[in-house]
């Protein structure tokens, strides 16, 4: 999809459709107040009708209104303007898209140049119209005989902000764009059946990535060079599926060799069982976006080489498959990671950890300025925050820090948990240097606490994605995220 700011008045913008918002009781906008000035008064007539209130996320068109050159005009309700939220803007954009993708058009202009959102730059909303008309844009199509129509919106300009320079607002928009591709990409592996996006599926994406940008290359671990290596953690979850284990590394550079990276690291359980500790039937099918985190990394890595981002960046991604089969690992039994750490393994179903321990063991080889863990890892940051937040733990506050304000500047929230002492204990085994569970309380801490163990020679954050990484019901599918908040977060460092 095309990009692009117009200047000049929206009734002379030559497209399929252009958009203008309409405030809480029929207050219009300036650029609605300037098409109903040419055109007959043709949107005052439906305002004062109350056919249409300007409530948020409402939706009409007016077709062929006297004076003005598009077929088009599309009103959006914006509710209250005053002060109007980050929240809100997005909500607009939304029900915008939303209408213009259910028609046949090619072209759309977004005359919404004068909105002022509270807390936010002209900036900030041009990158966020690129973003959201991306992953408005999405469609599953890769099992399906029949495809989802083909959207038809092929351009979608935008009226520039007052005193807004128009460089900046272009670099915005494919800035946006590039990020709702990260996204779209995360939403795309996830979605995929177990059956088809398994590790070595995953492997090859990566290699694909590697060949496209220059920028980036990208290192496969089979499972002999793992063994090598002491992943015993991490081998004993794929012990028992037919499907080989994969190490994932994509390294992106740009800056200087000497510039240390910092890295991400991703859950990548292709499907997960439960393995001994055999999961429940109901639900199990979800389990494909139990690589959600591996996901998101890949999204971000795809981001961020589009984005040119003077920064050098490594992805790690453990890539297993976890099933009950003969040779898989039992609950009570005892596997040495890489640190040399020993595992008393007391549920099979907290495979995750066991994955991620290994892989931030790797990271340390990269002498990184972050390292920052992405994983569906427990049901208990599900039953804490639902599916608004990512749950955020980490071992350095100032990382933490920068992430809550990146989640909230992207609107992809992250809140952080306590990880104290007193929670480590619970880790505790009579057989082994740790154990992988730490009983029915605080498990998304206890989780985190875990994974400390081996972060502990860098700053560490760790983001539990259970919650948010995908939709149940009606509208199942992968989020993608929390990509939007990792490009932000890479975008606010310096080399």
């Amino acid at each position: 999809m095309k990009y692009s700011i117009k200047t000049g008045s929206p009734e002379k913008i030559n497209v399929d459709c252009v958009a203008v918002v309409i405030w809480n009781k029929g207050a219009l906008s300036d650029e609605a107040q300037h098409i109903d000035s040419v055109s007959n008064k043709s949107i005052s007539k439906i305002t004062r009708t109350q056919d249409f209130t300007g409530k948020l996320g409402e939706t009409q068109l007016i077709y062929n209104a006297t004076g003005v050159k598009s077929k088009r005009v599309l009103l959006v309700g914006g509710g209250n303007s005053k002060n109007l939220s980050s929240k809100n803007a997005v909500k607009i954009l939304q029900a915008g898209l939303k209408a213009v993708n259910r028609l046949s058009m090619s072209t759309v202009h977004f005359a919404l140049g004068n909105i002022a959102v509270k807390d936010r730059s002209a900036i900030w909303f041009a990158s966020r119209v690129s973003q959201e008309a991306e992953t408005s844009s999405y469609r599953y199509n890769e099992t399906k005989s029949k495809k989802s129509k083909a959207l038809t919106v092929k351009a979608i300009s935008l009226s520039p902000a007052k005193g807004g320079r128009r460089k900046a607002l272009e670099l915005a928009l494919k800035q946006g764009a590039a990020i709702g591709k990260g996204i779209n990409r995360a939403r795309y592996l996830g979605n995929l059946p177990g059956n088809i996006c398994t590790p070595t599926f995953l492997a090859k994406k990566a290699t694909d990535l590697a060949n496209k940008h220059r920028s980036i290359s990208t290192k496969i671990l089979s499972e002999k060079q793992m063994l090598r290596l002491g992943m015993g953690s991490l081998l004993s979850v794929s012990a028992g599926s037919a499907e080989e284990a994969k190490l994932i590394v994509v390294e992106y550079k740009g800056a200087a060799a000497s510039s240390k990276p910092h890295v991400l690291v991703g859950k990548g359980v292709t499907f997960d069982t439960g393995g001994i500790s055999l999961k429940g039937g109901a639900g199990m099918d979800e389990m494909k976006f139990d690589m959600c985190g591996a996901a998101s990394v890949m999204g971000t890595m795809a981001t961020i080489a589009e984005l040119k981002i003077p920064l050098n960046v490594v992805g790690i991604i453990g890539a297993v498959e976890n099933m009950p089969g003969s040779k898989a690992t039992k609950p009570g039994d005892v596997v040495t990671s890489m640190s040399g750490k020993t595992i008393e393994v007391l549920n099979t179903d907290a495979e995750g950890r066991l994955v991620l321990c290994d892989a931030l063991t790797y990271a340390e080889r990269f002498k990184p300025r972050s390292v920052i863990d992405i994983a569906t890892l427990t049901g208990a940051a599900v039953a804490t925050f639902g599916s608004h937040v990512n749950a955020l733990l980490s071992n350095d506050d100032a990382l933490a820090d920068s992430l809550v304000k990146c989640g909230e500047q992207c609107l992809d929230r992250a809140w952080q948990l306590p990880m104290w002492d007193e929670y480590q204990s619970l880790l505790n085994s009579n057989f082994a240097d740790i154990a992988n569970i730490g009983g029915p309380r605080a498990g998304t801490i206890t989780a985190a606490c875990f994974l400390s163990r081996f972060a502990e020679k860098y700053k560490w954050a760790h983001l539990d994605i259970a919650g948010s990484a995908w939709h149940s019901g009606a509208q199942k599918g992968a989020t993608g995220r929390p990509v939007a908040l990792l490009v932000e977060y890479l975008r606010s460092q310096k080399a």
